[in-house]
């Protein structure tokens, strides 16, 4: 008699997925059981039963979903993503394995980071509709040149090192800030400085951080007020780095020179869904939305062919060494959030947090 098929409950799930999942999947053999629903308090009984659960960005895995999970047999946790501030690690240690996808393209954030820029900077998202509309007025669409702006860098981890490496091609002078700065970028020219002398020196502002206690609205009024009359803003990372409110404050009293977003701090019940037909509750976005010299777009740096084929590659080979008891090198520490002095280190050090 032939064992089972080993078991995925997958949240979340859209037609990319399907699509790049089943297609990896085809030399795993695993039973893929696919949800729309997000994984919450309130649909975390579907996981019952299940070997593993595949997560994203905006599930919801709180102690109390642990718990369940832990409670209904899953033996694995596996995000199809780098980041991990929405998994309470502490509730998860020693009961249930959690596993992400650390570098599934750097490149494809860190172009996404640059085409933003220059969509931003040079107005080419207002003259495409212009253009449509049979008007060829140049008007209002006036930018600047990158060549010789001072590029500042929040996170030199693989994202932030290749966004730099982009910017300098642009014969930009670059600021960085990180607590574990690369030696290979400063011995390149990357200056390392702290945020004070990046707010107040940068023309352009790019996070590349991940979303810890630390970093929670590191852009805030205060960082905001510090920062360049006319810098541009532009946030690839984790929303919850800005804070949103702030940032509209800003934006109204012309502080700033635009700002593009792929996250937002409340970008769950919005971002991968279509609200084509819906009325925006969210104030705040829908003021960001308003601006001119706003540019918003919802969660897809990411989203590139070669991501998303490492994005299935990856997790379902964490599943599956988790699941046969091997060794596996994508599991985070369940012990310390890369913020504060790891328990699990008998020197007392922190765990570089994940990039």
């Amino acid at each position: 008699m032939n064992a089972a098929k080993p078991t995925i409950a997958f949240f979340d799930a859209k037609p990319y997925d399907r699509q790049f999942f089943d297609g990896i999947n085809g030399r795993y053999g695993f039973d893929i059981k696919y949800f729309e629903s997000r994984l919450t308090v309130d649909t975390v009984a579907l996981a019952r039963g299940f070997d593993a659960v595949c997560v994203f960005v905006n599930d919801q895995v709180c102690a109390t979903v642990v718990d369940q999970l832990c409670a209904g047999g899953v033996k694995v946790l596996a995000l199809r993503c780098a980041g991990y501030n929405n998994v309470n690690l502490f509730a998860a240690h020693g009961r249930l394995p959690v596993v992400r996808v650390p570098a599934y393209s750097p490149h494809a954030v860190a172009e996404h980071a640059v085409a933003l820029l220059m969509t931003l900077n040079r107005r080419i998202h207002r003259a495409f509709y212009r253009v449509r509309d049979n008007n060829f007025s140049i008007n209002g669409l006036l930018g600047f040149d990158v060549h010789g702006k001072t590029v500042g860098v929040i996170g030199t981890g693989r994202i932030g090192r290749i966004f730099a490496a982009i910017m300098k091609g642009f014969g930009t002078r670059l600021l960085a800030f990180d607590h574990y700065p690369d030696a290979a970028l400063a011995a390149a020219g990357v200056e390392y400085v702290d945020l004070e002398t990046v707010y107040r020196e940068a023309d352009i502002l790019s996070l590349h951080c991940p979303l810890t206690p630390e970093t929670y609205h590191l852009i805030d009024a205060p960082a905001l007020a510090q920062m360049k009359p006319g810098a541009i803003l532009i946030n690839t990372s984790r929303g919850a780095l800005i804070n949103a409110a702030a940032l509209v404050d800003a934006l109204k009293e012309g502080r700033l020179g635009g700002a593009a977003l792929d996250v937002y701090e409340e970008e769950s019940g919005y971002f991968f869904e279509d609200k084509s037909d819906s009325i925006v509750t969210d104030d705040v976005l829908a003021r960001l939305n308003s601006f001119h010299h706003v540019i918003i777009t919802s969660h897809q740096a990411f989203f590139t062919r070669e991501a998303m084929n490492n994005i299935a590659e990856t997790t379902l080979r964490n599943i599956d060494d988790i699941l046969q008891g091997r060794e596996n090198a994508h599991g985070i520490c369940s012990t310390c959030d890369g913020a504060r002095p790891c328990p699990g280190k008998p020197d007392g050090t922190t765990c570089p947090p994940g990039r």
